[in-house]
């Protein structure tokens, strides 16, 4: 049953960014962003069947037209209640288990997926929800949760706060007593979620980004977490471009909302 489980990856992407609009369309090795995002996602072995969830909002059928463009499935929902989207999408393709990856992260390691959804597989008589992020070890940009359709369906049923809706999965992780949870640590033993960050959001970001692709996409389409380090000691000039943004995310926004969550966790800006 563990390998016979329907996994459906979801890749939750839109347009309407506030801080750096049409991120998704920016251009990667001479093709938007989200291809090059969806590229790296099917590059795991695990993955499944990969959905990009987007919204119904206009300005998102760039999204719709980019996923019949490149044959890629879709699925349109709700613009701030991304638990829903998640559940409709994992619904609509008969999920037993659903991956959330969000789409800021085009430099993801496909053998990072890998490795937590494995440990899902071989572990989920054990486990409602995996990830890498409690607590969070990889570079940030390799962002991984795995959940039982079960789970999924729970939470959808009964998160009611907004920031449980808008973030698809702290019912989870903010519910130890009612979950069976699980996390994957980066094996090397570092910890390089607040130093390293592979995730776009400014527009340094993609300065940083672009370059990364530019390095190594011509070498190596699919090139991993090891080419992307190897590449910064060797140009550590590259790692500054967008570095005054490691460790800032979401949670500085929540910090007096999240019980599971510490200043230690983000950086204020």
């Amino acid at each position: 049953m563990k390998n016979k489980l329907n996994i459906v990856t979801v890749i939750q992407a839109r347009t309407g960014s506030s801080r750096l609009p049409n991120k998704i369309f920016l251009p990667l090795a001479d093709k938007p962003l989200l291809y090059r995002m969806f590229e790296r996602v099917a590059a795991s072995k695990l993955a499944g069947t990969i959905v990009i969830a987007t919204t119904t909002d206009k300005s998102d059928n760039k999204v719709e037209e980019l996923c019949k463009d490149y044959d890629i499935h879709f699925y349109r929902g709700d613009q701030t209640d991304l638990l829903d989207r998640h559940y409709q999408a994992a619904k609509l393709f008969n999920a037993n288990a659903v991956v959330k990856i969000p789409s800021d992260c085009p430099l993801i390691d496909p053998d990072v997926i890998d490795k937590v959804l494995q440990y899902y597989l071989d572990n989920s008589d054990s486990f409602d929800y995996v990830s890498n992020l409690h607590p969070a070890t990889y570079p940030d940009g390799n962002d991984v949760e795995i959940m039982s359709m079960k789970a999924l369906e729970e939470a959808w049923t009964n998160a009611n706060r907004t920031l449980e809706r808008e973030h698809t999965t702290p019912y989870f992780w903010e519910n130890p007593d009612k979950f069976r949870i699980g996390n994957v640590e980066w094996e090397t033993g570092l910890n390089y979620s607040m130093s390293h960050r592979f995730t776009i959001d400014y527009e340094k970001d993609y300065n940083f980004i672009k370059l990364v692709y530019d390095e190594l996409y011509p070498v190596n389409n699919i090139f991993t977490l090891k080419d992307i380090l190897n590449l910064l000691d060797k140009k550590p000039e590259i790692k500054k471009i967008n570095e005054e943004y490691c460790g800032v995310n979401w949670y500085r926004n929540h910090l007096n909302e999240l019980k599971t969550i510490t200043i230690s966790d983000t950086k204020i800006i």
